[in-house]
């Protein structure tokens, strides 16, 4: 029985991989539709899998089989047909073989780099193939396709590419021997593109950071910029400085926390501390929200205690000079206190209850 759902499953991913061939010819000769072709095809494999197809690709495990399965990927969470292929092609060098001859034929075309990233993380690190050819041209191919990629989860707020993000963070950049495959380059704008989404996809746990940081490979301006915590808290402030969607931003601030005890130079702590009070007061450049205006304080204080109530007199201040904001913050002001009043007055009457309904021999 298993062997019949085996080959169901083969069969299914050959003609798959058919498809995404027959796409890519056709987008090879087909000059005036190509970026439609390509388009359609990211979109396909990024699609995520469908129950139908499930009961196909994913086969269960029986007693005392070792067999690890896609369904051991996906776990709870939900499966997308990229992650299955780029299974596939590792065990199936001669299909991705052809496949990647068409995509470096189109290499210089838009979505190409996010279907190789997609396609090809796996096959990359994991299958056997020629090093040179992999340390010169599929590094950058990779970084950028996955940069891309990680851009459109943050566009729309998903995790769609988080099995991408958590493969490239755990089993290439923490494992020296995977992450040396491609070129010194290609490999510092890995390290550097992995800052700026640990946190959105929620893989910036103490002790995974510093892990990650330990790994960290060496720049040739290291003796102006400082230490990897240098370069991380950097392109963390950067990303933050390009962020407009309010949820995402709200994320980023909220986790942020991780920061804390990090040794960083005067420059980078400043810089740091800069970004944040950007965002604590309205208006430009950032116009941010209520909302991210509080998240940004909370992060503030919490990562620089020192010179906390100062700042938030002189944030006052400032408020008081432009009168347009005046009666926003009075009505938010008032709101607050009137639900700090209620839960109050609502926890005293929940307790007084609880008192009352106890027994008095208790």
């Amino acid at each position: 029985m298993r062997e019949v759902s085996t080959n169901r499953r083969s069969d299914y991913l050959a003609a798959l991989t058919q498809e995404i061939e027959r796409k890519l010819q056709k987008a090879l000769s087909n000059h005036s539709q190509r970026l439609q072709l390509l388009q359609q095809l990211f979109a396909d494999i990024a699609l995520e899998i469908d129950d139908r197809a499930r009961d196909i690709i994913l086969s269960k495990k029986e007693e005392g089989d070792d067999i690890t399965t896609p369904e051991d990927i996906a776990g709870e969470g939900c499966l997308c047909f990229y992650e299955v292929l780029a299974d596939h092609y590792i065990k199936t060098p001669a299909s991705a073989r052809r496949i990647l001859d068409l995509i470096v034929q189109l290499w210089s075309q838009s979505f190409v780099s996010h279907i190789f990233a997609l396609l090809f993380h796996k096959w990359l690190f994991e299958a056997p193939i020629d090093e040179s050819e992999t340390s010169i041209r599929y590094g950058s191919a990779l970084v950028q396709g996955a940069n891309d990629v990680f851009w459109i989860d943050i566009q729309t707020n998903t995790r769609h590419f988080f099995s991408l993000f958590r493969y490239l963070l755990e089993e290439v950049a923490l494992i020296p021997d995977r992450s040396n495959k491609i070129s010194l380059q290609a490999r510092r704008d890995l390290y550097l593109l992995l800052s700026r989404f640990i946190l959105f996809y929620d893989l910036g746990e103490e002790e995974i950071l510093q892990n990650f940081l330990i790994h960290f490979p060496t720049y040739t301006n290291s003796f102006l910029v400082g230490g990897p915590a240098d370069y991380f808290v950097i392109e963390l402030t950067d990303m933050l400085q390009k962020l407009k969607v309010e949820p995402v931003l709200i994320h980023y601030l909220s986790r942020m926390s991780v920061l804390q005890g990090l040794e960083l130079r005067m420059a980078t702590s400043t810089r740091l501390k800069a970004c944040l009070y950007s965002f604590t007061s309205p208006g430009g450049p950032a116009y941010p929200t209520r909302a991210v205006r509080h998240a940004a304080w909370n992060t503030l204080d919490y990562l620089f205690p020192v010179g906390r109530y100062p700042r938030h007199v002189i944030s006052l201040f400032f408020r008081l000079l432009y009168p347009w904001y005046w009666p926003s913050s009075c009505w938010n002001f008032i709101m607050t206190c009137i639900k700090t009043i209620f839960y109050y007055v609502l926890g005293l009457i929940i307790s007084s209850w609880e008192s009352m309904r106890r027994p008095k021999n208790a």
